[in-house]
């Protein structure tokens, strides 16, 4: 199947589901022989910016990084599948200027689901006041104005969520 590049950018709070369905999406355009990259934004901070923290600089930072990496990958006819929270409007505001066939997926979930799903207890850890700058609890998530597709993985299951997002490529010729 032939595939032009595009950049998928998943962004929502840590727990709505942006790495489960990055994964989802990735195996599927897999399948379907669409050349395609998943970078997740724990894999990517811990790899090339783990000299970053969490202030909002650091945060904008590893993002530039995550896009100008997406971009590389996107004109060059790769699909590229990013979930990061990405929590700030303007960053991500500034990556649809200059990244190649940029779509913004929203993930949206409840604080109060996402802290339910927190495995790692890192909301539990925020609430105590353990863990500074974050996202949802002591720092700011700009939910998306005018993302291009929103899911919600409170009330839509992951299955569902991936055909829309599929059937949100296929509508813009990107598979």
């Amino acid at each position: 199947m032939k595939s032009n590049g595009f950049a998928l950018w998943l962004t929502g709070l840590s727990g709505s589901g942006k790495t489960t369905l990055a994964k989802a999406i990735s195996e599927e355009l897999n399948i379907r022989g669409v050349r395609v990259e998943l970078l997740d934004g724990d894999e990517v901070r811990q790899n090339l910016s783990s000299d970053l923290g969490y202030t909002r600089d650091d945060r904008n930072t590893n993002i530039r990084r995550i896009g100008y990496i997406t971009e590389l990958l996107s004109r060059n006819g790769i699909g590229v599948v990013v979930a990061t929270i990405s929590p700030y409007r303007e960053t991500r505001e500034e990556l649809k200027k200059y990244i190649t066939n940029y779509l913004e997926i929203h993930v949206d979930c409840s604080i109060e689901e996402c802290i339910k799903r927190d495995v790692k207890g890192l909301y539990q850890k925020a609430l105590k006041g353990e863990i500074k700058h974050f996202t949802g609890i002591t720092d700011t998530y700009e939910v998306p104005l005018n993302p291009d597709l929103v899911v919600n993985t409170q009330y839509e299951d992951i299955k569902l969520c991936v055909t829309k997002i599929l059937t949100k490529l296929e509508q813009c010729g990107h598979i």
